[in-house]
């Protein structure tokens, strides 16, 4: 794997901050023509880029082109249409007494941004928060993870065929080049991937009072209630966790089920794993792998350790890194399970007496980046959202939320800082500056000193 050597992460950073100072990012005509070579790189590199992600994850072609390629070519066709309203200025209201003026909020770019991606979903991760960096008018370092390495080297080829080398840069390589780039003074940072990083993210960022957006994960939790649809729930909820063998940041992590319903929810999730990959998921063309060996090592210790009763599945096959989708119940609170995000095919389903017991269950724990509600009744779910915080929720479904660019995607706590998708990705990558200008033809005397009593009149008046 090629890699930019830590002694030019400097270099690449003042390059890249000679273009911004340059104006070169300003014109809404080369932002746009930029966020069009991102969706010429997608659709030229399709097939590379799916064939590295098949390599470094097993992943389905079709799933590689539904939750990387598409993802990001919909997103930036909405930042296409509406960058022109994004970027127009804000008229806000003046006060009386601050009169006659005009107040506007203008958006600006930040400068020089650094994207740090994780290896789950290499081209979405990454490519999506570099074009919205893009829209703002900024110049971006894009960083893919050393652990999906065949999509790093594929990115890192593509991006100067396509995007303008003088504002767009991609750096390969490991912990060393992350570390020298977070050396770096950057105008924003953002980060997807676990909460220990983060922390050096921030520590790194502290130094030079940099901005950043963190999107981590957590424990994402399902609630069924006693009058869901099973059957729906139950597809939905594996669909959800076992897209990219769970390998998913908004993947449920563990479902919170009504006891009534407990035994028809486990059959039908069982009924729904085997119409998803067949009896054995192993030969099942649509269904990915493990990234690496010490994930898997990691997620085979937890099933090894844990209290819980598997269910459902529990196969391994450690040379093709195959973890078969598994149900594991009866997990008691302190089960190895419960202490972190699972992140892969394993999920616990733990029994409650009432939806009361699920929401005090999932506000003892840290904020989670996602949370998903499958209920009949309106008032159950009003109940859980007002007891409850997350990034987003889902209410009869899984995942999809990510899917609307409309809404902001992002943290909540422990879960992250800051959001992106549509619109909340520009802000992200912008700087709202203030403007207030006045007239100088009418200059009254009255806001002056000395402040006559008729003056300290007219002013309480006008305050």
């Amino acid at each position: 794997m090629a890699a930019t050597k830590p002694d030019n992460a400097s270099s690449t950073v003042a390059a890249l901050r000679r273009s911004f100072d340059s104006g070169l990012t300003r014109p809404l005509s080369w932002r746009r023509a930029q966020l069009v070579a991102f969706k010429s790189l997608l659709r030229q590199g399709e097939d590379e880029l799916v064939g590295a992600m098949r390599a470094d994850l097993g992943k389905p072609a079709l799933e590689s082109r539904l939750t990387d390629l598409s993802f990001v070519a919909a997103e930036i066709d909405v930042m296409l249409r509406h960058l022109d309203a994004w970027t127009r200025p804000e008229h806000v209201r003046v006060p009386l007494a601050q009169r006659p003026g005009q107040a506007t909020i203008i958006r600006e770019p930040l400068g020089v941004a650094l994207v740090v991606a994780p290896w789950n979903y290499p081209v979405h991760l990454l490519l999506l928060p570099m074009a919205a960096a893009i829209a703002a008018g900024n110049c971006v370092v894009g960083k893919p993870s050393e652990i999906s390495p065949r999509t790093s080297a594929a990115l890192a080829k593509l991006a100067p065929r396509h995007l303008d080398p003088r504002a767009v840069a991609i750096v390969e390589g490991g912990p060393e080049e992350t570390g020298e780039l977070l050396e770096q003074r950057f105008d924003t940072i953002f980060y997807t991937g676990n909460a220990r990083v983060g922390r050096i993210v921030m520590e790194a960022a502290a130094r030079h009072l940099t901005p950043v957006t963190l999107e981590l994960g957590g424990k994402s939790p399902a609630l069924v209630d006693a009058d869901a649809d099973v059957d729906v729930a139950a597809r939905r909820i594996a669909w959800g966790k076992f897209l990219n063998a769970g390998q998913t940041c908004v993947a449920p992590d563990y479902v919170l089920v009504h006891e009534r319903v407990e035994r028809r929810f486990l059959d039908a999730l069982e009924r729904t794993l085997r119409a998803f990959y067949g009896d054995d998921p192993h030969r099942s063309r649509d269904y990915a792998r493990i990234v690496n060996d010490r994930h898997f090592e990691r997620l085979s210790g937890l099933l090894a350790t844990t209290s819980g009763t598997i269910a459902f599945g529990g196969g391994q096959d450690r040379a093709q890194r195959y973890f078969a989708p598994t149900i594991i119940t009866d997990v008691p609170p302190g089960d190895p399970l419960m202490d972190d995000e699972i992140f892969g095919p394993i999920l616990p389903v733990l029994r409650v007496a009432d939806m009361d017991e699920a929401v005090r269950y999932v506000s003892s724990r840290a904020k989670p980046l996602a949370l998903y509600v499958f209920a009949a009744s309106k008032s159950t779910v009003d109940r859980v959202l007002a007891s409850t915080s997350s990034g987003s929720v889902g209410v009869n479904l899984t995942v999809q939320q990510l899917a609307i660019p409309g809404l902001p995607f992002g943290g909540v706590g422990a879960s992250g800082m800051g959001a992106y998708h549509g619109r909340h990705g520009f802000e992200t990558f912008s700087h709202r500056r203030a403007v207030f200008s006045k007239p100088t033809l009418l200059d009254p005397p009255v806001q002056y000193p000395p402040y006559t009593k008729i003056k300290e009149w007219i002013l309480n008046k006008m305050l």
